[in-house]
């Protein structure tokens, strides 16, 4: 058969999983950090905080989220995908409403844990966990579809949210995206979660196997060395991701660049994101993840090196771009990773300990450099830290890489 065909087939005929696991990670896009920075301003001030203090609140929330998420993960494994992804629709819903009608600060508090817990963590987590778990002998393509919603949401959305912003006031643009999360993305999910993928063809369904014939329960992974390895690099893509964007407005007025003008480099980051995801997945479906693991950090620790490069506004979309890229590579390997080192059985309670860990990062990237921004270090001079972490985690990589592939290889009577 043309492998051209073979491949518009199975886009074609798994187009209903593909797209419930894209529009997971589309709605994801309301309790990211770079739709929620774009009320930074209006928060500080309504609440009277600085970067430091503002960032020290995002993390105490996020932190929060990231320890609700190591329980609430489980219920991918235990509950109907269905009723899990409309319980946690209603949540998102629910706190947007929050968020438009706040006066307090305590108000707020809540209403960033909520958009945390249930956005970026949840209903991200189910679309990856239910898409890793549907597909294996073309994991790689599925999840670069999945992927998508990441880009997709970075490219339309702030925009979207500064056009709205402008036409019913921020408050009014928080009851606009509980209006869509609730209907559009609700109704949608309701839809598409209502029948489980079965095996197609030459495409194998079902549970699949990890690494020594078996699967991993969350405390073996837990109890061996590679889930720690694997950690450090899967934190970094969300701490400096999540800084880049949390701390725009700090980049605006340090470079003198109106956040409209800077609105215009998320096309870039979408665009890199994609195409990376795209890339990723081929490379996944050929060599297997681990292929990407010393890739994955480089084009990151470029992005965020090269802010201080130039103070003209352009420079702002190479940075995205680069950063977008890696982050395309980041969630395509993460998708993928967990079910190929330790199966799917258990995958959601696997997965779901590094869906909190990286919301822990995105907690405490925020905090730590808004309180080096509070003592006068700019973000430019943090990106070089940054930078040499991602270049030596790189490094150290390519042979946690090919003990990994030992492991994977290596018969089920092996321990």
């Amino acid at each position: 058969m043309d492998p051209d065909r073979s491949q518009n087939n199975f886009y074609i005929s798994n187009a209903r999983w593909l797209a419930a696991g894209l529009l997971c990670t589309l709605g994801s896009s309301f309790g990211q950090t770079f739709f929620i920075s774009l009320f930074a301003n209006q928060f500080k001030d309504l609440h009277g905080l600085t970067d430091g203090t503002w960032g020290s609140l995002y993390a105490g929330a996020t932190l929060t989220s990231a320890v609700l998420l190591i329980k609430g993960g489980q219920f991918a494994d235990t509950m109907p995908l269905r009723k899990l992804a409309m319980i946690v629709i209603c949540g998102f819903a629910a706190v947007c409403v929050l968020m438009a009608s706040h006066g307090a600060m305590w108000a707020l508090f809540l209403a960033v844990l909520g958009l945390r817990f249930f956005g970026q963590g949840m209903i991200s987590h189910v679309g990856m966990t239910a898409t890793a778990r549907w597909f294996q002998a073309r994991r790689g393509r599925a999840l670069a579809i999945t992927s998508l919603g990441y880009g997709l949401g970075e490219a339309v959305l702030p925009a979207i949210a500064v056009l709205a912003i402008a036409l019913v006031g921020w408050r009014g643009t928080w009851l606009m995206a509980a209006a869509v999360i609730l209907i559009v993305f609700g109704g949608a999910l309701w839809f598409l979660f209502a029948r489980d993928r079965e095996p197609q063809g030459g495409e194998t369904g079902g549970l699949t196997t990890g690494a020594l014939g078996r699967h991993w329960t969350r405390p073996e992974a837990l109890r061996h060395w590679s889930y720690w390895a694997l950690f450090p690099g899967i934190l970094t893509p969300a701490f400096i991701g999540t800084v880049v964007f949390f701390h725009q407005s700090h980049v605006s007025a340090e470079k003198g660049w109106s956040l409209v003008e800077m609105a215009a480099g998320y096309p870039a980051y979408a665009l890199c994101a994609i195409a990376a995801v795209f890339i990723a997945g081929r490379i996944i479906d050929g060599f297997g993840a681990l292929a990407l693991l010393p890739l994955f950090l480089l084009p990151i620790g470029l992005g965020i090196v090269l802010l201080q490069t130039s103070d003209a506004v352009w420079i702002w979309g190479v940075v995205l771009g680069c950063v977008g890229f890696g982050s395309g590579f980041s969630s395509a390997l993460n998708g993928a990773v967990w079910a190929e080192i330790y199966g799917t059985r258990n995958l959601g309670a696997i997965r779901a300990l590094a869906v909190s860990a990286m919301v822990f990062s995105t907690a405490i990237g925020p905090a730590i450099t808004g309180l080096r921004i509070d003592d006068g270090i700019p973000l430019e001079q943090q990106g070089i830290v940054m930078m040499l972490w991602c270049t030596g985690l790189s490094v150290i990589y390519v042979f946690v890489a090919r003990k990994l592939r030992a492991l994977i290889a290596a018969p089920a009577s092996e321990t």
